[in-house]
């Protein structure tokens, strides 16, 4: 019997939902939205996800301008995009220099104003504007937020009171957003948003999570990260939980064990907030009738019957990525491979897996993280011995911005007397200098790549584009600034940009929402003349041979459509990841080539 459980009213007005991405934030946030507006409250949806999917998930368009979603009359929905709220963010900046400056150096104020920490200055200062009353807040019953994954969001959240103690100790300073004056006109306003944010009458905060360790533990960090900031009034939503429906399946009650035991070891600081669960539907939650399903009880029966009485055989041929990592070494001793796609894919799997098996063909490699998250070492941590040949390490935020203000005070700081030293030292508390030093670590990454595999784990498809971004910029920069001919200048971005040395792995899962997001970033790349190399599915059900279970033959089926799409339309080279039920997933992985049965790892 599947089990559910109906969200109860709310009686805050900001609803913010939150987690690990690919838990499932957006499918929740929409159908909260959807039974709130149902219910006759005049709702707004908003998105701060540098990935959104709002317009795929509700199946309406949904812009950077406020909009109504199609088929509901009280649900208004819009998407924050990072590039416009950053281009307007410039203009207002610029604009009122326009009459004093020339062209020339509005046009290089504009160019220093194209880094990755200016976008999140100005996502935030148009998120803000819903808290503070401006935006149309006011005539909302009901505003929730579909949050960018967890690092995002907790960055997010602490820019405010980030950005008001740098403005205040630089008055008369400019950072790399400009004069620092821009700025104080916003400070009352972001007061007003903490203020807000804090208020457990005015706001609550959806921790969302899957039964599994990892998500748990990501969510147990945020719930701890947030009450430091003091954003206490929180609950805990489980999505996807899996009840097995046929018990003769051995693989159908493992996965059903390995969620009860998740569940059963929560983290000791989430057991004291308000639960509820959601269980594993046999169908993809896209589109209104099935998002409101999530809250109706008869909905959701009668589409789980309609879709579970479907008799499709379940057919899907797609390699492994053992014959991925033949193909990465057939011809090549070095280069960069980074695995790219939306939080909760499965990126850092695949690239700890990938890392590993290619060290044990016999080659120098370094599997190293830019993701705030880190689970790389979650993985490793499951192996028993690594290949002498594998060096492991990650992009410590912290770390590098140590590393890189010490070393601009050594080069800077000798020529300044001690109020200069002082000014210098203020300026690089900025916290746009963890992105700039986070970026000068992942640049060292690239020059590894030149004589060994470098394989890099990137953070949730938001961070990395702004890290791209920020390596266009410091590419534009240098071939500005240099007097060297550039056909010998060489800059992370080129290197990213070239095929032979790097290769761009996109990771999705075998469901619609994930391929389209991973499609999306495609795109993206190509724009920036990145072409990725090719795609690994995750979690494939249909890649195990012998599933009965006819709510997992379900979705099993489902992804047979999702591949040949896949296959078919974008991208000429396309390997699998099966879905395992076992804790220790990386060795289990590693173990899967060479077992036939599937007896064996379960």
């Amino acid at each position: 019997m599947l089990t559910y459980r109906i969200m109860e009213s709310h009686q805050t007005k900001y609803l913010f939902f939150t987690g690990k991405g690919g838990v499932g934030k957006t499918s929740l946030s929409c159908a909260t939205a959807i039974k709130m507006a149902d219910e006759g409250k005049k709702v707004l949806l908003v998105s701060t996800d540098p990935a959104s999917n709002l317009e795929d998930v509700l199946n309406s368009p949904v812009t950077e301008k406020m909009g109504a979603v199609q088929g509901l009359k009280n649900l208004m929905a819009i998407n924050i995009n990072p590039e416009v709220s950053a281009d307007e963010y410039r203009n207002r900046v610029t604009e009122p220099l326009r009459d004093i400056l020339p062209e020339a150096a509005i046009k290089k104020m504009q160019e220093e104003l194209s880094g990755a920490c200016t976008t999140e200055i100005a996502s935030f200062d148009e998120f803000s504007r819903f808290i503070s009353g401006e935006n149309e807040g006011e005539s909302f019953d009901v505003i929730i937020f579909d949050t960018a994954p967890t690092g995002h969001t907790l960055r997010l959240l602490e820019l405010p009171a980030a950005w008001a103690s740098f403005s205040e100790k630089n008055p008369d300073g400019a950072s790399c957003l400009g004069p620092t004056s821009a700025l104080k006109s916003s400070q009352e306003r972001y007061n007003k948003v903490v203020e807000t944010l804090r208020d457990a009458n005015q706001t609550t905060f959806y921790l969302v999570s899957r039964a599994e360790r990892s998500s748990l533990k990501e969510v147990s960090r945020t719930s701890d990260e947030l009450k430091e900031l003091g954003l206490n009034n929180q609950k805990l939503l489980i999505n996807g939980v899996f009840k097995a429906l046929d018990h003769s399946d051995e693989f159908a009650v493992k996965m059903e064990e390995i969620a009860n035991k998740q569940l059963a070891s929560i983290p000791q600081n989430l057991n004291g907030l308000e639960r509820q669960q959601f269980p594993l539907l046999p169908y993809n939650v896209l589109e209104l009738q099935k998002l409101r399903s999530l809250y109706n009880e008869k909905l959701q029966e009668k589409e789980v019957e309609q879709n579970l009485s479907e008799k499709n055989d379940v057919n899907s041929f797609i390699k492994g990525i053992d014959e991925l990592v033949n193909d990465l070494t057939a011809t090549q001793d070095h280069g960069l491979i980074m695995t790219m796609g939306k939080g909760g894919v499965g990126k850092t799997i695949t690239a700890s897996a990938l890392a590993i098996m290619i060290a044990r063909k016999g080659f120098e490699v370094h599997l190293t993280t830019t993701d705030p998250a880190a689970h790389i070492q979650d993985f490793i941590d499951q192996l028993g011995e690594l290949p002498a040949n594998l060096s492991i390490d990650r992009i410590d935020p912290k770390i590098e911005t140590q590393r890189y203000t010490e070393k601009v005070l050594a080069q800077k700081g000798q020529k300044l007397d001690e109020n200069g030293k002082k000014l210098l030292l203020e300026d690089l508390k900025s916290p746009c200098t963890e992105e700039v030093a986070v970026f000068h670590a992942f640049s060292k990454a690239i020059q590894q790549a030149r004589r060994k595999f470098v394989v890099i784990d990137t953070a949730p498809t938001g961070h990395t584009l702004l890290l791209l971004d920020t390596a266009g910029s410091y590419h534009r920069e240098v071939m500005r600034n240099t007097g060297m001919d550039p056909a010998k200048i060489k800059t992370p971005y080129m290197a990213l940009q070239d095929s032979s040395l790097s290769k761009v792995i996109l990771v999705s899962l075998p469901e619609t929402t994930p391929m389209r997001e991973a499609a999306a970033l495609q795109e993206d790349l190509k724009r920036a003349g990145i072409i990725p190399y090719a795609w690994v599915v995750n979690q494939c059900l249909s890649m195990q041979a012998g599933i009965k279970d006819p709510l997992l033959k379900s979705r099993a089926r489902a992804e047979g459509e999702v591949i040949q799409t896949i296959e078919n339309t974008l991208t000429k080279r396309i390997y699998g990841i099966p879905y395992l039920p076992k804790e220790e997933l990386l060795p289990t992985l590693l173990n899967f080539y060479s077992e036939d049965q599937l007896e064996k790892i379960i």
